[in-house]
């Protein structure tokens, strides 16, 4: 197939566009490069897939060194002229939407941000894919759109009304917009709702990152809620052996929908949650960080903050059962491998 995947200079985004690449996929690769985080660590990850920086240039593609069937370009979702220009010259099989303004916190300061690349710039994939033929959209939502729902474990047929922040807001809005190309166009989407996810080449902002690089540093940890969290971290493989398993298969109109499920529809639409189905504890989620590096963590514990949520577990149930989905990376060995990964990059001596 040929897929366009976007965000490829991110996280999630890197390693399914590798993923790809291996199995003998035909990949463009999109990024608008922001400095959001480090873009020293989006221009390792693009460098690692044979994309040196200093021969990008702007809405332009660039031929990977390493993969004869990868070429990137560094674009604007909401970029709409490049966008359709690229579409009508490259006629995807299939799209998967990784590109967007992330974070929970940074929406609460940066709002502005969420809109135009989460709200316009999805506008201009779904216009896109309807415009030329594409008939197989994934895409990434969160499990933020969870919002304040209380039931463990979280469930696509949960009521998600009820965000508590920006970033989960534009991430809903995404699954109510996909829908709607779904029922009017026949165009076949799936949302993914990403719970935490970890691992190598991880995003800098992330709790893994900040916990790894300040106990390197001799620097004491923010540990919110006085430590009482429980998240659902997932190691990046087994998210990326999800991704691809959706591209693979792409929803069918439900003959049999009712109004119980709204992760189905009439329309060729899903929603999947993609987690590991198994929920850790923060500060255990510590404890296997201070085993990797053989010393204890200072620790300052602080209150919640606005916008979070104390805990996160995905019901991945419709996963396994559709696709077989099996999330499968204990959470000591995946902390292994992120810090080794951690210390090679920025050349520190464990």
């Amino acid at each position: 197939m040929r897929i366009l995947v976007t965000g490829t200079a991110g996280f999630i985004g890197f390693h399914l566009a590798n993923r790809l690449l291996s199995r003998g996929d035909e990949v463009v690769g999109l990024d608008s490069i922001n400095d959001y985080y480090d873009v020293r660590v989006k221009y390792g990850r693009l460098r690692e897939a044979g994309i040196a920086g200093e021969a990008i240039a702007p809405n332009t593609l660039t031929q990977s060194t390493k993969h004869a069937n990868y070429r990137f370009i560094q674009a604007n979702l909401e970029d709409k002229e490049t966008l359709q220009t690229l579409f009508a010259t490259e006629k995807f099989d299939a799209v998967c939407n990784l590109a967007a303004q992330a974070g929970v916190r940074y929406s609460l300061t940066n709002p502005d941000a969420y809109m135009t690349s989460n709200i316009i710039g999805f506008l201009n994939i779904l216009e896109c894919c309807r415009h030329h033929g594409v008939n197989n959209l994934s895409y990434a939502s969160s499990s933020s759109v969870y919002g304040l729902n209380e039931s463990l474990p979280f469930s696509t047929k949960d009521n998600v009304d009820h965000p508590i922040s920006l970033y989960a807001a534009s991430k809903k809005s995404n699954e109510l917009m996909a829908h709607t190309y779904s029922h009017l166009f026949g165009i076949a989407t799936t949302g993914l709702r990403f719970f935490t996810v970890y691992g190598p080449w991880g995003r800098p902002d992330m709790a893994l990152f900040l916990f790894v690089k300040a106990a390197l540093e001799g620097k004491p940890i923010d540990v919110f809620n006085h430590g009482n969290m429980q998240r659902d971290f997932t190691y990046v493989d087994d998210i990326v052996e999800g991704v691809v398993r959706v591209i693979d298969n792409p929803p069918s109109p439900n003959p049999t929908w009712n109004h119980q499920d709204p992760s189905r529809s009439f329309a060729p639409y899903k929603i999947y949650n993609i987690g590991n189905n198994a929920p850790v504890k923060l500060m255990d989620f510590i404890e296997a960080i201070e085993r990797k590096l053989g010393k204890p963590i200072q620790k300052n514990l602080l209150p919640l903050q606005a916008g979070d949520v104390p805990a996160t577990y995905a019901d991945v149930s419709d996963l396994v059962e559709d696709l077989n989905y099996q999330p499968a990376t204990p959470i000591q060995e995946g902390i292994d491998r992120f810090v080794e990964w951690y210390a090679q990059f920025f050349g520190v001596k464990l």
